[in-house]
């Protein structure tokens, strides 16, 4: 198959060459790395411009660059014929770096001080991020670049039948739409403010779930052999846009400071408590609407792709 019409599922088997000794120095090396930053982080916190993390996260620091080493490592071992076009691989590079923006740089610090900053934040969590990620399609090449004694583990029959289950039509939606409003319940959210275990488990389980759910829109393969088709995704991301609508309509328009968590945590900018959470709401509702637009455009144009013989549809990738 032609490696820009590979399927985004990262359990796809590739083959690969056997594995060697480097990828060990790298991750010792990243450890290195990852222990100096924790160090700078836990003594020396103000002293770190914007771009460092405020509090730093190990299965962040580790889940980013390790896996940035594999597209990297699987861009090598794969003939040619089945690498990325530079704009797949730049997709997922964005992709990764803007989750990585969001939970490991100064952003964390400022979304748990304001509201709308923290709406901002997951905004990029659910669309801009994942929506690049599901777009590069390079679950084959990052799965060519893990070490050979990961992959049994990930071919496990229990892990495919949970990332079989989460993409199913109705459910990768449900935890899409379902987990904004759960961390979004006031006494929820107040805790994952003050608890960073909990506050971890938003921003993973926000990235995660927004990850399946455009991996499944914006497959570019019709059905089938993918799950859903293309009309059908068309209206599912316009029933996830709805609700996020409302609840955006919500906030905008309530009297009432629905999370004075940022009062008691104290907010960083001279904003009052209702101003900062109608700006919030605002920000769930608009910019939500144009990425789904954008989203609704990129499934047409696939649809019409789908649609092309293959050798002109080859040469327009």
């Amino acid at each position: 198959m032609n490696g820009n019409l590979q399927s985004p599922d990262p359990f796809v088997s590739t083959n690969s060459r056997p594995s060697t000794g480097a990828g060990w120095f790298g991750l010792a090396g990243l450890f290195l790395i990852g222990t100096v930053v924790d160090a700078l982080c836990r003594y020396h916190p103000a002293d770190l411009p914007y771009v460092m993390p405020w509090e730093f996260s190990w299965p962040v620091f580790v889940a980013t660059f390790v896996t940035l080493g594999w597209l990297g490592r699987g861009l090598r071992r794969l003939p040619a014929d089945q690498r990325l076009s530079w704009w797949r691989i730049a997709s997922f590079v964005i992709g990764v770096a803007a989750d990585y923006a969001v939970m490991q740089t100064h952003v964390d610090y400022l979304a748990q001080h304001m509201f709308f900053i923290h709406r901002a934040a997951h905004f990029v969590l659910l669309y801009p991020a994942p929506m690049l990620i599901a777009l590069s399609a390079s679950g084959n090449v990052v799965r060519a670049g893990m070490p050979d004694f990961l992959k049994p583990l990930i071919e496990a029959h229990v892990v495919r039948r949970g990332f079989d289950f989460m993409q199913r039509p109705v459910i990768a939606p449900l935890l899409f739409v379902g987990l904004i409003y759960l961390w979004l319940i006031p006494q929820i959210h107040t805790r994952a403010m003050l608890d960073s275990n909990f506050h971890d488990a938003m921003d993973w389980s926000i990235a995660i779930g927004a990850i399946v759910f455009w991996s499944l829109m914006l497959d570019r393969r019709p059905r089938p052999p993918a799950s859903i088709s293309f009309q059908a995704r068309l209206a599912v991301i316009l029933l996830v846009l709805l609700p996020q609508v409302a609840l955006g309509a919500i906030l905008l328009w309530s009297a009432a400071d629905v999370y004075p968590i940022y009062a008691i945590c104290g907010r960083i900018f001279a904003m009052t408590a209702l101003d900062d959470q109608h700006y919030g709401g605002l920000i769930i509702a608009l910019p939500s609407t144009v990425m789904c637009i954008v989203a609704m455009c990129v499934v047409l144009t696939a649809r019409r792709r789908s649609r092309m013989p293959d050798v002109v549809r080859r040469n327009s990738a």
